[in-house]
């Protein structure tokens, strides 16, 4: 595929096309990696996507249960008090 080019401010750019945008579920910003005379644009995830899923699968299966306790029995609460 080619790009041309562009003026944008004292800079220089390209723009992307919007199927290519959505194809490559491209948000907000990507990743810019030079890698033996090439330039790769790799999207960034959306951190967290797709943990509400995730967590209502873990509580089906029974697996959302703490590791350890969130209290320790030597822990003194008052001094949060």
């Amino acid at each position: 595929m080619e790009l041309s080019v562009i003026q944008i401010g004292n800079s220089k750019g390209f723009r992307l096309s919007k199927t290519l945008i959505e194809k490559y579920g491209i948000k907000d910003k990507v990743e810019l990696i030079l890698e033996k005379g090439y330039i790769i644009l790799k999207p960034i995830p959306t951190p967290r996507k797709d943990w509400g899923a995730a967590f209502k699968e873990m509580n089906e299966n029974g697996d959302d249960q703490l590791l350890f306790n969130d209290v320790f029995d030597d822990e003194n609460l008052e001094e949060w008090i």
